[in-house]
């Protein structure tokens, strides 16, 4: 998978927290608890990432979510419609993410993490189906994987020597 840089400086990016978990470790004296953060960055216009953050405190373990959810931005590819370009299936870990065109007025039809990645991606009409496990961080995580892997018709054009006619028949 060849990754390209986004420069996120010149971007407007929101950011929305997935799931906060508070994570226990038993040592000598008791137990430490951090937190642990899953934040999803996006501009709305076909830029998004996630991240993780752990800290002791919320607010920081919040922080270095969106710190590393920009530093995983990928870029999506739409048709006119403001959906993607074709139907795929994202896979992490052993999460699958269905992820399927839909023409306008369709709406996000989308369960709750993937809801996220589609709306701050700027994608209008879609419709997903979380296949495998459920967990949020994995159906984030293949959501993401899914949208990174689309590809454009004058991609597939260019891979393939044809015309975008030719395709598109």
């Amino acid at each position: 998978m060849k990754r390209t840089i986004i420069d996120a400086s010149q971007l407007e990016l929101t950011d929305k927290v997935v799931t906060i978990k508070r994570v226990t470790k038993t040592v000598k004296g008791g137990r430490n608890m951090r937190f642990t953060a899953l934040v999803v960055v996006g501009d709305g216009n076909g830029h998004v990432g996630a991240g993780l953050g752990k800290a002791v405190e919320i607010p920081e373990a919040i922080r270095k979510g969106k710190e590393d959810a920009i530093k995983n931005l990928i870029t999506v590819a739409m048709d006119d419609n403001n959906s993607i370009t074709h139907d795929f299936i994202g896979n992490y870990g052993s999460s699958s993410v269905l992820l399927k065109r839909a023409p306008e007025g369709t709406g996000i039809i989308a369960g709750g993490p993937a809801r996220v990645v589609c709306e701050l991606a700027g994608i209008k009409n879609i419709r997903t189906k979380s296949l495998g496990s459920n967990n949020k961080q994995n159906v984030v995580l293949s959501t993401i994987a899914g949208l990174s892997q689309l590809k454009t018709p004058e991609q597939v054009a260019a891979n393939r020597g044809k015309s975008i006619d030719e395709i598109m028949a």
